[in-house]
């Protein structure tokens, strides 16, 4: 069983290999009981979108072994969210992500630096 940073930190790394855009993992231990990690990304078509959520799926459980225990939303919704309990993903299509705004509304949650993000200027 992998830590929740690894798993975030994995997630992410997967959602990047795929190309998804403007990847971040907060972290929301110690302000929410909800999860200790979100990772927020984005997808650029409703093809990507599937293709990310699969690619993390399949590619968190073969490295980690750790597989979602429950996944929402549908490609058509422009949201998806991969629920690892104490990580959540949510991959979005790029126009739905600044509706909901996530990063918003956890604007306390500090980020965490992701270092294999060319030019990541995380804080």
């Amino acid at each position: 069983m992998s830590d929740s940073l690894t798993l975030a930190t994995n997630c992410a790394k997967h959602a990047n290999e795929i190309q998804a855009e403007r990847i971040e993992v907060l972290d929301l231990r110690g302000i929410s009981s909800l999860a200790d990690f979100f990772v927020i990304c984005s997808a650029t078509s409703l093809p990507h979108l599937k293709a990310v959520s699969r690619d993390v799926r399949h590619n968190t459980q073969e490295e980690t072994g750790e597989s979602p225990r429950s996944a929402e939303g549908e490609a058509s919704s422009l949201w998806l969210v991969l629920d690892y309990v104490d990580v959540v993903v949510h991959i979005f299509h790029e126009e739905k992500r600044d509706f909901y705004a996530l990063e918003d509304l956890w604007a306390d949650a500090p980020r965490v630096e992701l270092g294999f993000l060319a030019g990541d200027v995380s804080e």
